[in-house]
Formats: C-alpha cells, structure tokens, sequence
C-alpha cells in the first residue's frame, strides 16, 4: 500500500488544477463556436479578445472568489457552532442577505455599497435571530435545534422575500429580485468586482492566517479560556467576518446553495479535520467546484442557466454520496 501524500502536495496540485482550469475557462464559450477556441485565434479576433478580457475574466474571477469565500465560511460556522450541518443557507443568512439585497432593489437605492451593506445587515439579524431560537426551543439537541431555528429563519426571510416580489414593479424590479433567488454571474463584470472584492479578499486573507486559532475554539468555551484566548470574543468576530464576506457574494451573485455545506466535508476529507491544514485546501476546492459549475450553467445549453440551479443538483449528489460512504456514526 503506498503512502499517503502530505496536504500540502494535495494542495498544490489543487492549485495546478486551478490553474488550468481558470486558463480553460478564458477559451471556453460560444463566440465565435461553441467550445474551446485556440489562444492564436483568440488574439487575432479582436471580438473574441475582447470578450475573454472584459466578459469572461471578470466572471472567472467572480466565481473562483463565490466558491472560495462560501466554502470558508461554511467550514468556520461548522467549526465554531460544532455542527457539520450547517451552512449559511441553513442558517438563514443567505436568505436575510437576498432580502436585504431586495429591500433595496423595491426602495430602489442605487448607491453600489447599499446592496452589500443593507445584505450584510439582514444576514447578521438572521444568525442572531437563529442562535436566539435555537437557546429557546425546548426539544432536541443543539444541532436539531439549531437546524430548526434556521429552518425558521429561512422561512421568514423568504416569505419577506415573497412579499418584496410582489411589491415589486414588475418590467424591472421583479427580475432583479429573482435574480437573486436563483443565483448566477451573468451580470459581474469588472464594476462589480470593485466592489465585491474589498468585502471579501480581505476576509478570506485573515480567517487564513488565523486559521490555527479556530482549532482552539473548537475544543470548547473551558479548554480556549485555559489557553488564554476568550472564546466568545473570537467567536463573534469569525462569525462576523463570515456573515460579512457571505453577504457580499450573496449581494452581486444572488443565493448560491451548497458550496458551503459540501466543500468543508470534502476538504476534511482530504486534508483532515486540523483547519490549519483543511483551511487552504476548502479555499481552493471551493474556487474548483463554482468555476466548473459557472462554466457549465453559461455553455451546456444556448441559453445560461442559473448558477443556484447546477450547484444545487451537484452539491444534493455529491453530499449523498459523502454520507453513504462516510464511516458510520450514531451521534447527532
């Protein structure tokens, strides 16, 4: 039997295979044929140039920074909650964040910070609402409750998100709003990554470098405090940092499902439940997993499918097959 290979092989060819298929994805597409064209032909077409540069780029680099920022912040909620359950969707913080994104498509605010900032305002009243519910039910576990109080706090933030719909004009605010319940990166373009960048890269960078210190805060409120770190402290601040970088994506790409569920199980898988390992390996993961379902939703058919719809379909197949094959355990 050979041996296993250290993560930071795995992680490196995750990275070689990221690469190659950012570089695939410039040449992928419909003009001038559908499918791949050849870098030659793609630099003598001044059209075909101008497309990879100013359409699809900005995309690619949209949807490697979608899957990498859910897929972190999935694996800080699982990690800090203790819960491997959940995600911002179960959570009901993407929900809050679409309704705070549509509230302000119905006001109709046109400033560019007011989508993000009223999303990420909406998603932290959501977990908010969802850990206070879950401290007031009375059946169950944590995890159960906690799961049903986010189950609550998605309905209601739907059911808001309903209401806004049909306040909403609709030749134009209508299709916006279900834009954002379906999800997808038609409409990034280099604009939108000024603004969608600053809220999230930022974020990304710190819970990497302070990955280590969620092992502590997994091990318990008594073990972190004999460690000389204040729990609840740090806690709230990846919880805020994770809310905020979910609330921006969620703002210019709309509710993505999955990501953040499934990637953390497939980077513990490969690099072990240590985030100071597993960390790197769910940002690179989570990049893969959107750029091939972006670049599927935009060439599989003449007509773009929503980017919410593909990652749905891949993430309920991939999650029952990573718990088919799991090792069998009798905990909840």
């Amino acid at each position: 039997m050979g041996e296993k290979k250290p993560v930071w092989v795995k992680n490196i060819l995750l990275i070689l295979l990221l690469v190659v298929l950012v570089f695939g994805s410039l040449l992928l597409g419909r003009y001038p044929k559908p499918g791949f064209i050849g870098l030659d032909e793609a630099i003598r077409n001044p059209i075909a140039w101008n497309i990879i540069l100013n359409l699809r780029l900005p995309r690619i680099i949209a949807a490697v920074i979608l899957g990498s920022t859910l897929a972190l912040t999935g694996l800080v909620f699982q990690t800090i909650l203790g819960n491997p359950l959940v995600e911002p969707g179960i959570l009901g913080v993407s929900q809050g964040a679409a309704f705070g994104a549509g509230l302000m498509i119905v006001l109709n605010v046109k400033s560019p910070l007011a989508l993000p900032f009223s999303a990420a305002l909406f998603s932290l009243l959501a977990l908010g609402l969802a850990w206070s519910l879950a401290k007031a039910i009375r059946f169950g576990g944590w995890i159960i409750r906690l799961i049903l109080s986010g189950i609550i706090v998605s309905a209601v933030f739907s059911s808001g998100l309903g209401i806004l719909k049909y306040l909403a004009d609709p030749r134009s605010q209508l299709q916006e709003i279900t834009f954002w319940m379906m999800g997808g990166l038609s409409g990034i373009g280099w604009t939108e990554l000024k603004y969608l960048i600053p809220f999230t890269v930022p974020v990304l960078i710190l819970i990497f470098i302070l990955r280590w210190r969620l092992n502590l805060l997994s091990m318990g409120d008594r073990t972190a405090h004999s460690l000389g770190i204040s729990p609840i402290l740090e806690k709230n601040i990846f919880l805020f940092m994770a809310v905020l970088a979910t609330a921006a994506v969620v703002s210019y790409c709309g509710i993505i499902g999955w990501i953040g569920l499934i990637i953390p199980h497939i980077a513990r898988r490969v690099a072990g439940s240590d985030t100071a390992k597993s960390v790197p390996t769910a940002l690179i993961t989570g990049g893969i997993f959107a750029l091939i379902s972006d670049d599927t939703a935009r060439t599989i058919s003449t007509g773009e499918i929503p980017l919410g719809i593909l990652t749905s379909l891949a993430g309920a197949l991939i999650f029952t097959l990573l718990m088919v094959f799991s090792p069998l355990r009798r905990h909840l």
